[in-house]
């Protein structure tokens, strides 16, 4: 009897706390998937952004700063060779390419208003003029529908500055550099997203 109670108290509040929120508990697990409505592109793209943003700037205080001000490693462009740290810039495109990789068709790079190399530079229209846009306008992602071949995708273009003083040093002392006067905080290009529509 017991037992019985305990299994309609569970069935009922579960009724309560799932229906508000759109789902019907009595729903299987496969047919609750098809209910529940899906993320726009847009979203999907915040979401990313958030965590490139974080893990860049967790990996810049927490491990090149920190490094670096101990005196016990510094970032170098040359880390692969010796015993340097990966630039924070670095360390967002290999995590990218890890990320491209692994075949889900989500890509990420940075892209420069005057990157130190041409690989970094915008690669179409739509990313020169979202750089346009986001040097007089940094704080909202400049997004788009573009085509690749038959495929279309979601491209979300984010400000990128130069968030630490590595980023600065990096740029304003590389003989590559056609910019050499990086301030802290500068807009110095963008962190192009790009998402597979289905």
């Amino acid at each position: 009897m017991d037992y019985f109670r305990f299994t309609v108290r569970a069935a009922a509040v579960a009724f309560l706390v799932g229906t508000p929120w759109g789902i019907d508990p009595l729903l299987s697990a496969k047919e609750r998937s098809a209910t529940v409505g899906s993320i726009s592109p847009e979203k999907v793209a915040d979401y990313v952004h958030a965590i490139l943003e974080a893990d860049r700037s967790f990996y810049t205080t927490h491990v090149v700063n920190r490094m670096q001000e101990q005196g016990i490693v510094a970032a170098t462009e040359q880390w692969e060779g010796g015993k340097g740290l990966p630039l924070p810039a670095q360390f967002l495109q290999y995590s990218g390419q890890l990320v491209a990789e692994a075949g889900y068709g989500l890509r990420y790079k940075l892209i420069g208003f005057s990157p130190i190399y041409q690989r970094n530079a915008p690669a179409t229209d739509f990313e020169r003029k979202a750089l346009e846009l986001l040097r007089r306008q940094p704080e909202r992602p400049v997004t788009g529908v573009v085509s690749s071949g038959k495929k279309q995708y979601f491209q979300a273009i984010y400000a990128d500055r130069a968030v630490s003083p590595a980023c600065v040093t990096c740029h304003n002392s590389h003989p590559l550099s056609p910019k050499q006067d990086f301030k802290l905080n500068d807009v110095m290009g963008g962190i192009a997203i790009t998402i597979p529509l289905e």
